[in-house]
């Protein structure tokens, strides 16, 4: 059987550059070499795509960051400069090596390169956010996960609670503020806040994951400080009132039209609330998986992972994020590329409902392929 070659996106531009590499690294240590012919293509923090040299190494996330880093100090120029084709062709991407030349003209060697399927490993904005999938869809290649739509909905934490407040799903009550309009009157935005939700409270950027730019605020200081932080990552932010004595647990789906729901699992932070560095830096945070719920508990927040997932419309995979209160269930958030090492939380999920991470990466590209087949049938002409 031909063995289909996987582009493997990771790297990106976002602040979850460095988390990136940690998924990459776990896909490709587990994709099938009998099966699958891996790609490894990494987009660099300033944009710059290539071929990488060799694939990112198996690392601990903080081992990552910290790597990450040092490499930042120095960024690389390895591997050959990758273009990808924005419309269908048999050359999914154009590698070009400078450094070689062909004939007399001098001109830089260019060589085309065809992908069966896109495996985007990208978390944060442009790459989980509906412009990546956007270049993709217009390429007409497979590729794994949500759509635009999805994408761009489960990235704006603002949107996605319009978009599930519509579906009829409980979400704890939340404002979203301009960066705009907080840096004209700090002290009327303020007030407003304080009148609608009350401390303490969460302040986001409105377009960003892996909890980066996150505070809880408990006093006007802190709100100010910590809208000062979410809008150094966004123009939009999103505030939300704290869950009192909230549990924080997490369900995995994954499918197309037809989702499924893992077991729920529950993370304990190391710290007040899960930040980053409770889940990438320290490791005194926990999980419990399953979480320790009780059957009536537990099919709940599978089902409203599965109306969440299906809410934006979503494909592929998704994790769904709860606050649990003694007395209800909200939906915090859906994540559509959520962490993907081995050890994150959505494959240690379904490895607790018995679907172990390898057979996890042959059931996303089979549903990657499905999805594609299925747009091919659509009509694109009237007549």
């Amino acid at each position: 059987m031909k063995r289909l070659r996987v582009g493997v996106l990771y790297g990106g531009r976002s602040g979850e550059h460095e988390v990136s590499l940690a998924s990459a690294a776990s896909v490709f240590a587990n994709m099938d070499r009998t099966r699958y012919e891996p790609v490894a293509i990494r987009i660099e923090k300033d944009g710059r795509w290539a071929l990488a040299d060799r694939p990112p190494a198996t690392m601990s996330a903080a081992e990552v960051i910290e790597h990450a880093r040092l490499e930042a100090a120095r960024p690389s120029r390895t591997g050959r400069e990758v273009h990808f084709m924005a419309r269908p062709s048999e050359e999914t991407i154009l590698s070009i090596d400078r450094r070689s030349s062909r004939g007399e003209d001098g001109q830089a060697l260019v060589t085309g390169l065809n992908l069966d399927v896109i495996f985007p490993v990208l978390h944060g904005p442009y790459g989980e956010d509906g412009t990546i999938q956007g270049l993709l869809e217009l390429a007409n290649v497979p590729y794994v996960g949500a759509g635009v739509l999805a994408s761009a909905v489960g990235m704006d934490k603002g949107m996605m609670k319009v978009v599930f407040a519509a579906a009829g799903l409980p979400v704890c009550p939340y404002c979203a503020v301009l960066r705009h309009d907080w840096q004209s009157n700090r002290d009327a935005v303020a007030a407003d806040l304080e009148k609608a939700l009350h401390y303490p409270m969460f302040v986001k950027p409105a377009n960003l994951g892996s909890s980066v730019g996150i505070s809880k605020a408990k006093n006007r200081d802190g709100l100010i400080d910590a809208m000062d932080l979410a809008g150094s990552f966004d123009r939009r932010i999103v505030v939300e009132a704290a869950v009192p004595n909230a549990r924080e647990i997490e369900c995995a789906v994954i499918g197309n039209d037809a989702p499924e729901a893992s077991v729920p699992g529950e993370v304990i932070p190391s710290r007040e609330f899960y930040d980053y560095e409770a889940k990438y830096i320290d490791a005194g945070s926990q999980t419990i998986i399953p979480a320790d719920l009780g059957p009536r508990t537990t099919d709940e927040i599978k089902r409203l992972s599965i109306l969440a997932f299906k809410a934006i419309d979503c494909a592929g995979m998704a994790r769904v994020d709860f606050l649990l209160s003694p007395d209800k269930i909200f939906v915090n958030e859906v994540n559509t590329i959520p962490g993907f090492t081995t050890i994150s939380m959505y494959s240690k999920l379904w490895a607790a409902t018995g679907v172990e991470y390898p057979a996890l990466v042959d059931r996303l590209i089979a549903l990657a392929l499905a999805r594609h087949a299925e747009k091919q049938q659509l009509r694109t002409s009237v007549t």
